[in-house]
């Protein structure tokens, strides 16, 4: 003999919507806090097109630093001190704001790291924003 019993609990499938309104509202809030930050304008110098009938003048040409490596340098083939660098370069970030030259640093592999840091150290002081590293034979 089988007996069929009926139960009196029902299990009730629904969904707990509580924990995602809170979620929902903190993302709320957190996107209301960062859209103002995001939507700032961020400060670019973007390059000017000049008339095709005007020729473009000719970039300067560049510094070239070549550091022995004995830590002796040489601008453009004049010996000189790295005390003596800084006025230099200053005067050449200075002659034009707009065009500056290219300092070429051409570092022997057996020279110093400390007296290559200082040259990169001096040019960032002078305001030079163009800086590259050359390799000449």
């Amino acid at each position: 003999m089988s007996f069929a019993v009926e139960s009196t609990q029902r299990s009730v499938a629904s969904i707990n919507i509580t924990p995602l309104v809170d979620v929902m509202l903190v993302l709320l809030v957190i996107f209301m806090v960062t859209a103002p930050v995001l939507s700032r304008a961020i400060p670019f110098d973007l390059p000017q097109a000049a008339p095709p009938d005007q020729p473009r003048p000719p970039p300067p040409e560049p510094i070239l630093v070549r550091i022995d490596a004995a830590g002796g340098l040489s601008v453009d083939g004049v010996a000189m001190s790295l005390v003596a660098l800084p006025g230099l370069l200053e005067a050449e970030a200075r002659r034009n704001p707009r065009e500056q030259p290219m300092l070429q640093i051409d570092a022997s592999g057996d020279s110093d790291y400390g007296v290559v840091a200082g040259v990169l150290a001096v040019a960032n002081d002078a305001g030079l924003q163009k800086i590259g590293f050359v390799r000449r034979e």
